[in-house]
């Protein structure tokens, strides 16, 4: 039969208490942020670069976003509001690409609402030097605070 049958009183040797203390720091990190990223699609290129800033190793932020193409009121806009529902729910964070398009996208709109509605905290992001001409009126309206891309990882 051999072996330890769960009794304890096994030798621990030094290599496997260094890898108990490497599990024990992983295990009281704090995890990787999962941030929501809301955007109209026409900024799918400039929101790519924050997608690339995830990829970073010393980065602790997850960002999660579903691009959506579809008309709002398409047929499948119930089932998308649902996907996308489901997504804001597990973010810690919902961000919120600001560009002039973001005004214009009913999607964009419905994301931050939805977020609002599940309390998540929602910042909004643009371009360093890039502000846009004006912020829309349900950014201004929730009193959502909007920062440069340059000073997201300390809002997150």
């Amino acid at each position: 039969m051999g072996g330890n049958s769960g009794g304890g009183g096994g030798r621990r040797t030094l290599g496997d208490l260094r890898r108990l203390e490497e599990k024990a720091r992983a295990a009281l990190q704090p995890g990787r942020k999962n941030v929501f990223i809301s955007f109209a699609y026409e900024d799918v290129d400039e929101v790519n670069l924050l997608r690339a800033h995830a990829k970073n190793e010393k980065s602790d932020i997850e960002f999660n976003d579903r691009s959506v193409q579809e008309p709002y009121e398409s047929d499948r806009a119930d089932y998308i509001r649902s996907r996308l529902g489901d997504r804001i729910n597990q973010a810690s964070t919902v961000v919120v690409y600001l560009s002039d398009h973001t005004a214009r996208s009913s999607w964009v709109r419905w994301e931050v609402e939805k977020a609002i509605e599940l309390s998540k905290r929602v910042v909004a992001v643009h371009p360093t030097g890039k502000a846009p001409a004006s912020l829309p009126s349900w950014i201004r309206e929730n009193q959502i605070k909007v920062v440069a891309w340059d000073k997201l990882a300390n809002e997150l």
